[in-house]
């Protein structure tokens, strides 16, 4: 299994790499279990120059992904999107089964 990033989370992803200038970075993933056992989540473009040997590096719709080994198994099979909660308000969001506040979406 890896990370999967929806095509709308790419694109969005690639369009703030093109403002912040770091289109030629990877967008690192970040997973740590908080004492109520749920899942806090972080990302951000890196520098794929200053990977670590033990990190997970993945492509999922044109993004690449960097994952510290300490994160990988949080977020092994994790997807990221980005989606409208509220009227015009857009947010990333991990979908995530090794979360134990995970609810798969319900299709439609």
């Amino acid at each position: 299994m890896t990370i999967q990033v929806t095509k709308t989370a790419a694109e969005q992803i690639k369009k703030a790499a093109v403002e912040s200038k770091l289109e030629n970075t990877a967008l690192r993933i970040a997973a740590t279990r908080k004492s109520d056992d749920s899942i806090h989540y972080g990302l951000g473009f890196d520098d794929i120059g200053t990977n670590n040997e033990k990190d997970h590096s993945f492509e999922s719709n044109g993004v690449e992904i960097v994952v510290a080994d300490s994160s990988f198994d949080l977020l092994n099979g994790t997807t990221l999107d980005y989606i409208e909660l509220e009227p015009k308000q857009f947010h990333f969001v991990f979908l995530n089964p090794n979360d134990p506040n995970y609810v798969p979406p319900k299709e439609a």
